[in-house]
This record gives C-alpha cells, sequence and structure tokens, in this order.
C-alpha cells in the first residue's frame, strides 16, 4: 500500500480532515467539532483531532493504517509554546509517524497561492490575515484571538451585536430588528436572558449570531448595516497592512484569496469586502477560486515526505 497521509484544517466551530494517498488523492474524510487552541485547553484540541482523525480513516476503512504524516492546521498556535505543546500532545497519543502543527493561515495560504505570493485573509471565527512576498518572506496581520483581536470575525460581530441590543434595550441607542433576532438565535427569552447567555458563550457560540446580524442588515436595519460595514472596513485594513509590509504599496498588484465562512461565495461579508478592498487596496487583484485549507495540509504532509501533491 502506498503511503498514507492525513490532513487537518481545525477552527473555532469545526474540524474538517482528509486521508490522502502519496499523490494527493483524497480517500476518505471527516467533520468534527472545533479543535482551535484555547489558554489551557490543548489536550482538548488534540483530543478531538485525534477522534476526528480516526472517523476519517474509518469513512475509507483504513482504521488499521496509522498514517505516515499528520499534518494540522489549526488557529490557536501562532505563538510557539501553543504549537509545540499541541505537537507533543500529538505524539504522545501516537496517532501518526510524524507529526506537522502550523498556524491555521499557513495551511489556507499554501493551498490559495501554493509557493507563490499572496495575501490570505480568513473570517469565519476568528480572522487573521497572512501573506508571502515576491522574495518568499512571509507575515501575518491579526490573529490575537477572541479576547484581544479577531477584528471583522463572526465572533467579533457577535459581541458588538450584544452591546447594540441591550443598548438599544436602555434606549442608549435607536430601536433596532437585532434585539428579536439576537434573542432568536441565543435562545433565550429577553435581553436579561443574554446575560446569562452571554457569560458562557464561547466565541464559537459568539460567532453563530453573525448569521443573524447579516439577516437584520438584508432587510434594511440600519445598525446592523453600520456593524458589518465596520467589520468590513476592519478586516480590509488587514490586507492593507500587509499589502504595504510585503509588497511595497498598497497599489502594487497584490494576489488576494479569501478563506472562512464570513467570506465565502454568497457569504454575509464578501461582497462588503470585496467593494472597499476597491478603493482601499486598488492593486488587489482578487481570486474567485475556493480556498481549501484542509487540501493545503495535505500538501503540506505530501512536502515533509518530499512529494509533491
Amino acid at each position: 500500500m502506498s503511503a498514507v497521509v492525513v490532513g487537518v484544517d481545525g477552527g473555532g466551530t469545526r474540524t474538517r480532515i482528509w486521508v490522502a494517498d502519496e499523490r494527493g488523492h483524497q480517500l476518505g474524510s471527516a467533520e468534527g467539532p472545533g479543535s482551535a487552541v484555547r489558554p489551557g485547553e490543548v489536550d482538548h484540541s488534540a483530543d478531538v483531532i485525534v477522534a476526528t482523525t480516526r472517523d476519517a480513516l474509518a469513512s475509507c476503512d483504513m482504521t488499521h493504517v496509522t498514517p505516515k504524516v499528520l499534518c494540522i492546521g489549526v488557529a490557536g498556535v501562532g505563538r510557539e509554546p501553543e504549537r509545540q505543546a499541541l505537537w507533543q500532545a500529538h505524539v504522545s497519543r501516537d496517532v501518526a509517524d510524524e507529526v506537522v502543527v502550523h498556524a491555521d493561515a499557513a495551511i489556507a495560504l499554501d493551498d490559495a497561492f501554493g509557493d507563490g505570493p499572496g495575501i490570505l485573509l480568513i473570517a469565519g471565527t476568528g480572522s487573521v490575515a497572512f501573506g508571502r512576498s515576491p522574495t518568499g518572506s512571509t507575515s501575518r496581520c491579526g490573529g490575537w484571538g477572541p479576547v484581544c483581536g479577531d477584528e471583522g470575525s463572526g465572533a467579533w460581530i457577535g459581541r458588538r451585536a450584544l452591546s447594540i441590543v441591550t443598548a438599544s434595550s436602555d434606549e442608549r441607542e435607536p430601536s433596532t430588528a437585532l434585539i428579536g433576532a439576537v434573542l432568536t438565535a441565543a435562545q433565550v427569552n429577553d435581553v436579561h436572558g443574554l446575560v446569562g447567555w452571554a457569560g458562557t458563550a464561547t466565541p464559537a457560540d459568539l460567532a453563530t449570531l453573525a448569521p443573524a446580524v447579516a439577516s437584520v442588515a438584508d432587510a434594511g436595519d440600519m445598525r446592523a448595516n453600520s456593524l458589518l460595514s465596520m467589520a468590513s472596513e476592519e478586516l480590509v485594513l488587514h490586507v492593507r497592512t500587509l499589502a504595504r509590509q510585503l509588497f511595497g504599496d498598497e497599489r502594487a498588484s497584490v494576489p488576494v484569496a479569501f478563506s472562512g465562512g464570513l467570506l465565502a461565495p454568497g457569504g454575509p461579508l464578501r461582497k462588503r469586502v470585496e467593494h472597499r478592498m476597491k478603493g482601499a487596496v486598488p492593486g488587489a487583484q482578487l481570486r474567485s477560486e475556493e480556498v481549501v485549507p484542509v487540501r493545503g495540509a495535505v500538501r503540506g504532509a505530501l512536502r515533509y515526505l518530499g512529494v509533491g501533491a
């Protein structure tokens, strides 16, 4: 049997895993809950990834096979201590012959541009931009997590929607249809119930409010529209910053790709971000092709083996 590799895309909301042969052909797949690394929760992330990997192997009748390489791209490992901790957690679980751990943006960038230059903007539960210059240098912007950053992300939108709802309830802000939409999305009976819900809400929980904001915005609510415009502005600022750092100027020709649920074709922020990008980053060359981060993780696994996908 040829070598089997496994690619992992671990986000805040879900984990996608592909099993592939040494030519990069997909053999099986599985999805599990989010596995983004949170402070002090490396073992939880590892348990989710290992369990979902077993499901992926089972999907192609390979539960008896030990993958040659497990390439993990996961949110929350932008710093070396977290990356090393997750790597060690998987090595100790003996899930594959070799384990490689990257930030989620790195595997997505690999799928979007291969070894070439470009900037990838990711917006889902969290947000980050990652880029590579024409000379091969790389840089990251954003991705500081749900407390310090993740501007423009689903969790960021959800948290600000809660503030708008409570302010409107106090009549510090005008009435908004966000009140009913957010209560429905959070499954609570009144605004007071949001206090308890928010107190235990994870970033993924907060991100579930973003579709409600988008729906209300589409119906014409001015406050919801303002919030999505702010989110778009924050995301475009990530790209503009990297365009200046890596390409010298936002007017230079810069390949740009999108990833994450908020920026998927038809996603709640895609058109807004594209429109704002024209003015803020006039040199942006937007890619229409879908970015599949888990496919980038498979490529990373094959590269580790010295095999081209």
